[in-house]
This record gives structure tokens, sequence and C-alpha cells, in this order.
């Protein structure tokens, strides 16, 4: 399991896992000392499931508000898809029993990196890098790899790394953890890069990684979810062969999952041998959605505008002969034109798809022109066209899911959106975000449309739960304040929305002061708390 490397403010956090994670634990713990997790087992005693959970919550606080974290609602919807089933074979094989179901997240999330990276974190988090995504060339592959990181938690690899170690060693490594947490985020330079550094040093001596066994273990477990969800596991072997020989050609450091999870020939061998010899080749499923959800991550993962006017340039087609190839570079030009406000060429772009498109099979068609829709609604939109934008969506079909919501949510935004277009959506919202209260680009885009309809009290409530849903309790708080001084500045300030905002507030002063009365509970209450 890689600790993530990535810029901004999740670099200092990543160390800090990464030494949480590598301190002299794992080569202590024997396979006699290691047995599978069970109730009231060493590893239950040592780190119990709702502190692991805990522990991984605190580190996704501070986490959710990092640039890289990406909530692509396409893209999320697509990992989801894929995630699901996964979970599913996992607690039919008995891998996730009902007290581990409940208290941990299961909660991927999506990292805005070209490296080939995914790890699993404490608690039931996961991270997929849009770099991993890019190279894999079916759903059974990148499937794979999220079998594997699923089954590092379920295994409880983490709690089982400092089993062997006893309690107190385990608390000093978290004491440790929140200590560079808290450095990363006190401002103080010097704190923080001395800490970092430290974590740096053991890192490397640990290697990052864990052992050897729980490699083979996850692979093996991995595997077998993989199956029973529906997948070919094949796209194991067929990913370790891909990362195997992109690595050996174009070793520039762009593997980081390669150096936590190293590809031994034991691994791949292993790997081939639980694929049956009577297995029948079959032909992957899903090629056209998960060839443009990787052409999607290609172009996300890099925003620069030198990267997208490359993209851009794959107007003109792909290398690849294939209908497919063909309309997923089409597809990735369409999305770098938009990004660059080049609405023209990106409708060029989609055009010149359409004789490719009606060359694929009948599944695959109607996935590419459904994503062709999409895109080009949330191109237009982007490009403040609002007419074009709805007239697209109109050819996109259901727009009932979550990515069909904030899509219409982004067009009801553009200049030129009819009233009663964004009177509806707003309901819409509404309905999701009360069965969703969590859902921040729901509240981001539910801001946007209240400060348009001239609601700006409602409007800064919306934009305290988007801090709130990041776990960034203190700025939720700060705008629901800021929020009832303008009330009482104005006499008409509608009472129901000074209430709810009221209400608010007090509930999330409750919880700040209750998270930390708990991780300081001799200490005075701040001032404004």
């Amino acid at each position: 399991m890689p600790a993530p490397m990535l810029r901004h403010s999740f670099r200092p956090l990543s160390l800090a896992l990464a030494l949480a994670l590598t301190v002299p634990l794992l080569p202590a713990a024997t396979p006699s000392q290691i047995q599978l997790p069970a109730l009231g087992d060493s590893v239950s005693e040592v780190v119990p499931l709702h502190e692991e959970r805990r522990y991984g919550d605190w580190i996704m606080s501070q986490v959710r508000g990092d640039p890289a974290v990406l909530d692509d609602p396409l893209l999320q919807g697509y990992i989801e898809s894929l995630w699901q089933p996964l979970m599913r074979a996992a607690k039919a094989q008995g891998h996730v029993g009902e007290e581990l179901a409940g208290k941990f997240a299961w909660e991927t999330l999506l990292i805005r990196e070209r490296a080939i990276n995914a790890s699993a974190w404490p608690g039931g988090y996961f991270m997929f890098y849009l770099g991993l995504i890019a190279m894999t060339g079916t759903r059974d592959e990148l499937a794979s790899v999220m079998a594997h990181e699923l089954s590092h938690v379920t295994q409880r690899h983490i709690a089982r790394g400092i089993a062997g170690e006893g309690k107190n060693t385990a608390i000093n490594i978290l004491g440790l953890l929140l200590g560079v947490l808290a450095a990363s985020t006190t401002g103080s330079a010097d704190a923080a890069m001395g800490v970092i550094y430290a974590a740096q040093s053991a890192a490397q001596q640990q290697q990052l990684r864990f052992s050897r066994d729980m490699e083979r273990e996850a692979d093996r477990v991995g595997h077998a979810v993989l199956n029973e969800a529906g997948f070919q596991p094949s796209g194991m072997v067929r990913m370790f062969e891909r990362m195997d020989l992109a690595n050996r050609l174009m070793d520039s450091g762009a593997f980081p999952y390669l150096r936590t999870h190293p590809l031994t020939s034991e691994r791949i061998g292993e790997s081939r041998q639980r694929i049956s010899l009577d297995e029948r080749a079959v032909a992957p499923k899903g090629l056209a959605l998960h060839s443009l959800m990787a052409a999607r991550a290609r172009v996300l993962m890099d925003e620069r505008a030198e990267t997208l006017q490359t993209l851009e340039g794959l107007d003109a087609g792909a290398r690849d002969a294939g209908a497919l190839p063909q309309v997923a570079a089409r597809y990735t030009a369409a999305l770098a034109a938009y990004k660059l406000r080049h609405p023209e060429r990106a409708r060029a772009a989609l055009l010149a798809a359409q004789p490719f498109m009606a060359e694929l099979p009948g599944e695959d068609r109607a996935d590419a022109q459904r994503l062709f829709a999409y895109l080009q609604a949330e191109g237009e939109a982007l490009n403040g066209r609002a007419v074009e934008a709805w007239a697209a969506m109109r050819g996109a079909g259901d727009l009932k899911d979550r990515h069909g919501l904030l899509l219409q949510a982004d067009a009801a935004a553009v200049a030129g959106a009819e009233p009663a277009q964004r009177v509806r959506v707003l309901d819409a919202l509404q309905t999701h975000l009360a069965l969703n209260p969590l859902d921040a680009s729901a509240w981001r885009r539910s801001a946007r449309l209240w400060e348009l309809q001239g609601q700006p009290l409602r409007a800064l409530r919306a934009q305290a739960e988007v801090h709130a849903a990041r776990g960034d309790l203190l700025g939720a708080i700060e705008r629901l304040r800021s929020g009832l001084r303008q009330a009482r500045q104005t006499l008409a300030a509608d009472q129901i929305d000074v209430a709810v905002l009221d209400a608010r507030l007090r509930t999330l002063l409750n919880t700040r002061r209750a998270q930390f009365r708990e991780a300081y509970p001799n200490a005075p209450l701040p001032p404004g708390e």
C-alpha cells in the first residue's frame, strides 16, 4: 500500500502516513504471529476497528480540501460502478463482516496526478490516481488493482503490521502521525519540514512497502474477489504484465505503485497459475465505456495549457487502427478543446468521431453516444452557452443520476439559462442533499444557484456545507457566522433561513468542541469555541 506522493499540502500528509506504516514493524511479523483477523484477536485489541476508522477520518479531514483530490461526477460514477461489485463479492466471501462493513468508510477518492498509483488508507479509504485509470486497457485491469487494494483493508494489513509490536508501539505510531498532521497545518515551514525530513528518512529505510506475505495475500484474496464480482481474473495478470513492461521501457519514476508493490516474478507467476488452464478467451465487456473514461482521465490528470494543446491535436485521429481508438482520440481532443475554450474545434472533433462510432458494436456504440452527449453538454456549459448545453443534454437520455444532476446544475448556472430551469434544478439538488448531506460538489453548485436567485443567506449556508463536507469545520463555522452577521444587518432577512443558519452553527460548534475535548482532554477550549 503506497502512501500517496502528491504536490501541495498532500506531501507532508503522505509522508506522515508513510512513516506511520513503515517504522520497524512489518519485518517483525511472521506467518506464525499473524492470523487472519477475527473479532477479539490481537489485531482488534491493538488497533480496534473504531480506532482505525477514526484514524482514517482524521487523515481525510486534512486530505479532502487538497486541489489534487478530484470530484469528477462522471469518472467517480464509473469507479463506483466497478467498486460496488467488488464490495458485494468481498462480503459474499466473508472478507467484510457486518461489523467491518459498518465501521469502515469504504470510500473511493480520485487523485489528479499522472503517476501510476493507488493506495488503501486506514478506516477503509481508497485513492486511485488518474494516471492509473489512463493507462489501463480494460475495466478488468483497473478492477484488479481495486480488488488488490480492497484486500489490503479487508485483511487488515495496516493493523496487522503493528500487531506484532504490541500496544505501546501502536500508540506511539498513531501519536507520531497526529504530530505530523499538526505540524503540517500550523503554517510553520521549519516545524513541518523538520518532521517531513524525518519521515522521509524512515520511509526510505523501510522501502514504503507491505511485507511480501501481505502482498501475496492481497493478490490471492483480490483474485478471488475479482472473479466473484464478475470480472475476468485474467485482468490481474494483464495488469501486472502491462505495468512491468511499461516500467522497464519507461523507467522515469512515474510508477510509484511498483515501488510500493514490487512486481516480483513470483507474484506474476502465481497470478498466472490462478487462472484456470481451460479458461476460454472472452471478449472484455464495456470496452467503449472504459476507453472513454481512460481518455477523460488522461485530460483531467494534467490541465496545463501545453498538455491540453497536445491532446487537442488528437482531433486528427489516433495512430492505432480500429474504430474505438479513433473515437477515444476524438473524445480526448474535444474535452481538451473545451477546456481551452475552443468550442468550435471541440464540436468538429465530436463530429469527426461519428463515422467511427457507427462501426462500434451495439452496446459500445450506445455507451459512446451517451458519453459524447454528456461531453458536449459539459463543454457548452463550460464555455457559457446555456442553450447549446441544454440541447445536448436532451440527447444524453436519462439524467437522474448524480452526474446528470450536477451537469444540469452547471448548465443552469450559465448566463441565459431559463429561471424555471434553475428553480427545478435547485429543487432536485435539495432533494439530493437531504439524502447525501456530505456531497460537497452538490453543495457548491447549490451555493452558486442560490446566489443567482438572489438568496445570499442560503448561498452562505451552502458554502458552509461545502467546508463541513470536506472536514473543515472551522471554515464552515466562519461562513455560518458571516451569514448571521449579514442577517442582523438586513431587516428583510428571512427568519426561517436565519433559524437554519443558527441551528447549523450550534451543531457544528458542538461537534468541534467534542473533537477538541477528545484530542486534548485536559486543555481549556480555545477562545471563541
